[in-house]
């Protein structure tokens, strides 16, 4: 059984000495708790930076969701190093506070007690606070509490001026870069489902996030629920889906029919959102009532990406200068590192997206989308069942059998990638995820549950454990001289610029807005 339509693997080791170009990049969200496990009620700390102009410390949803930006780097482990730092500095300015090691959050309290991230009185520091009072209006603010990590990847240009000369192909460069990406999305979104398979590490969850609504969880403990068999309940219809949304259709079968849609989303009204309002008592509560407020609010576990100019939005950013690089959205945090992400996770990452760049990658219809969005609600809420099927070219075959496969045809671009980066990690990482389709208990989630299972204390007595061994952890390596007056002086410099930002604004709000969307 084929999985994926493999390619001439002479060609792609041809090509493989461009690999060690490959660069990526981690953006990383945790919660900022106090010791109780509650929410911090506090603003983002000023000495962080401005979460308008900081280049690595932003927010989130919340001020209480600080986001972790690391550069993108060919250096393959440099991204980790960057989230170390960033960490570190981090904690050297939250004082007793506790970054949660979790994706699903802590002790929740009430919604109105959940603080908007606010980025200053400029119109973009507006517009990005309104954008988010918007986000919680539609979807409650419980959701956008949720925090995951987000993996950035790109080839070099030595790599695709290559390949394009390979293929003989009569595009131009970038239109055939862009085809190329949007391809390795397709055959991602395809088997997406690997991701929450063995990473999804949101199997449970308080009770106090559910707020006394029927949800089909069962008791694990008093106080905790969970799916027996679930992997990611933050990838699941408790997490990162909407039933509007649901609609959208939203294709990848080129990038002109992706951006149209997304267009379509964002000029085309929704009943719900034109009865919540676009202003109450004269001020924004969101920034339209169309399906979608900008690009941003579609949730999707992947997204074609290219760095926008000032004012520029994404999908125009991408038609004029089309795909740059691709961004995975499916990650949760990983408890079990202290920076939520490890390098075992980005070995297997490459490996699996370089498989389905150089895959064969048909068009998505309408009957293959349904598969892999089943075959995909189905692994993150039972994919550690051990009778689990999963629909396969319109067959229904058991999910030991597929994932089995997959990892196997992965194995030649592990050997080229350990090759290019003289290490063992891709194979390694290969054979450990073999390992645990023989007992699914082993993976994340499985851990998970019967760890809390085996204490009887909880979701939250353990996630506060973890959270706060790696406080520890940090605490115990704070950062010092130059690499602490480089976060210094970029949270210091940050605040500046945001001051110029603001300073520099010469028109209203509703005309800055206007010229957003024309």
């Amino acid at each position: 059984m084929s999985i994926l339509d493999l390619p001439d693997l002479e060609e792609v080791k041809s090509l493989s000495h461009h690999f060690t170009g490959i660069k990526r990049g981690i953006e990383k969200e945790s919660l900022r708790i106090l010791p109780n496990g509650y929410l911090s009620p506090d603003a983002h700390p000023a000495s962080l930076g401005s979460t308008l102009t900081n280049a690595f410390i932003t927010t989130d949803y919340s001020e209480a969701l600080p986001e972790f930006i690391t550069t993108a780097s060919s250096d393959r482990l440099k991204p980790l190093k960057d989230l170390e730092e960033i960490h570190q500095f981090v904690y050297q300015n939250i004082d007793n506070e506790i970054l949660w090691a979790m994706s699903m959050p802590c002790v929740m309290g009430q919604e109105e007690d959940i603080p908007i991230a606010r980025y200053g009185s400029s119109n973009s520091g507006q517009m990005k606070e309104i954008y988010r009072l918007g986000l919680g209006y539609r979807y409650g603010r419980f959701m956008q509490t949720i925090a995951g990590v987000h993996y950035n990847f790109s080839l070099p240009q030595s790599f695709w001026t290559a390949l394009h000369e390979k293929e003989q192909s009569q595009l131009a460069l970038q239109d055939f870069i862009s085809e190329k990406y949007m391809g390795l999305i397709r055959n991602y979104l395809r088997h997406s489902w690997v991701i929450p398979l063995f990473f999804g590490a949101s199997p449970a969850l308080c009770e106090s996030f559910l707020k006394n609504k029927n949800i089909d969880l069962d008791e694990l403990v008093p106080g905790t629920r969970y799916g027996p068999y679930a992997t990611s309940l933050r990838m699941s219809d408790l997490g990162y889906q909407n039933k509007v949304q649901s609609r959208l259709n939203i294709s990848y079968n080129s990038l002109d029919e992706y951006i149209a849609g997304l267009e379509s989303a964002i000029s085309t009204a929704d009943p719900y959102y034109s009865e919540i309002g676009v202003k109450k008592d004269g001020e924004y509560i969101q920034l339209n009532d169309s399906i979608l407020q900008i690009e941003n609010e579609f949730y999707s576990s992947i997204r074609p990406k290219r760095v926008s100019q000032s004012g520029e939005r994404p999908t125009k950013a991408l038609r004029n200068r089309g795909v740059e690089y691709i961004e995975v959205r499916a990650l949760d945090l990983n408890p079990f590192s202290p920076i939520g992400i490890d390098q075992s996770q980005i070995a297997f990452m490459d490996t699996f997206l370089l498989a389905c760049l150089f895959s064969k990658s048909d068009p998505l219809y309408q009957r293959e989308t349904g598969e892999y969005q089943e075959n995909f609600r189905c692994v993150v809420r039972k994919g550690r069942h051990p009778d689990v099927c999963l629909t396969h070219r319109n067959q229904c075959v058991p999910m030991q059998d597929i994932a089995s496969n997959l990892l196997s045809q992965l194995k030649p671009f592990a050997e080229l990638l350990d090759s290019a980066y003289d290490t063992q990690d891709h194979a390694d990482i290969l054979q450990q995820l073999e390992d645990q389709v023989g007992d699914l208990n082993t993976t994340y989630s499985g851990k998970i549950v019967s760890e809390i299972e085996r204490r009887k204390d909880g979701f939250f007595q353990y996630a506060m454990g973890l959270s706060k061994s790696h406080k520890e952890y940090f605490t115990k390596r704070p950062l010092d001289g130059e690499r602490l007056a480089f976060y210094e002086n970029e949270a210091q410099d940050s605040h500046k610029r945001q001051a110029e930002i603001e300073q520099a604004d010469s028109i209203s709000f509703e005309a800055f807005l206007a010229n957003y969307y024309r």
